[in-house]
């Protein structure tokens, strides 16, 4: 086993962390302790202990990585984008396609629970970042929303896609034929988009 000061704090958070997203590329996180991780790196559990403050906070530094990985790659998706509708678009896609790519990681970011403690501001500020994006876009592709409809739209269009993506990772939406996810949230979009035209 090595020993707490073979590797600074930082290095410590960085090989677990790189620990468990590779573990959750192959497995899910009901398959993983903080017994099997401080194995991986070669330490005892009670160093990590230490390091995180408990084993769900060094999850939930396991999701905010995911986060941060998600918000990146839907930036430059929206970069992309040649309109706000364009980029709505793109945005439900990466989503779809960063959790198709990344299935066990992804799901971890919604099974994983805070036990009754309160959400650190630095994982709060995430989802405000990602919920953000969103919000910008529906409110510049429909302008007559106030800042409540805005709200409400976009958590109902979140809710849609979350739901497609679950549905198509789970490889549950029950059809005889295959499914293009990106099929079913273009038909949830254009029906929000076309409203909006009216």
């Amino acid at each position: 086993m090595a020993r707490r000061n073979d590797h600074t704090r930082e290095e410590l958070v960085n090989m677990t962390l790189e620990q468990v997203k590779n573990f959750l590329n192959e497995h899910p996180h009901h398959e993983l302790s903080l017994r099997k991780v401080a194995a991986m790196i070669g330490y005892v559990p009670s160093t990590l202990v230490n390091v995180f403050g408990n084993y769900n906070l060094l999850l939930l530094h396991a999701v905010a990585q995911t986060l941060d990985e998600l918000s990146q790659e839907a930036q430059a998706c929206l970069a992309d984008a040649q309109s706000p509708e364009q980029a709505l678009r793109n945005l439900a896609y990466c989503y779809l396609d960063f959790a198709i790519a990344h299935p066990y990681r992804w799901q971890l970011i919604f099974q994983h629970t805070m036990n009754g403690e309160d959400l650190p501001e630095w994982q709060s500020d995430r989802i405000n970042n990602m919920t953000g994006m969103l919000e910008a876009l529906i409110g510049q592709v429909s302008s007559n929303m106030n800042e409540d409809e805005v709200l409400e739209t976009s958590r109902v269009i979140w809710a849609g896609v979350h739901g497609i993506t679950l549905l198509t990772v789970d490889d549950k939406l029950f059809t005889s034929t295959p499914v293009d996810g990106k099929a079913f949230i273009d038909n949830l979009l254009d029906t929000y988009l076309n409203k909006w035209k009216q």
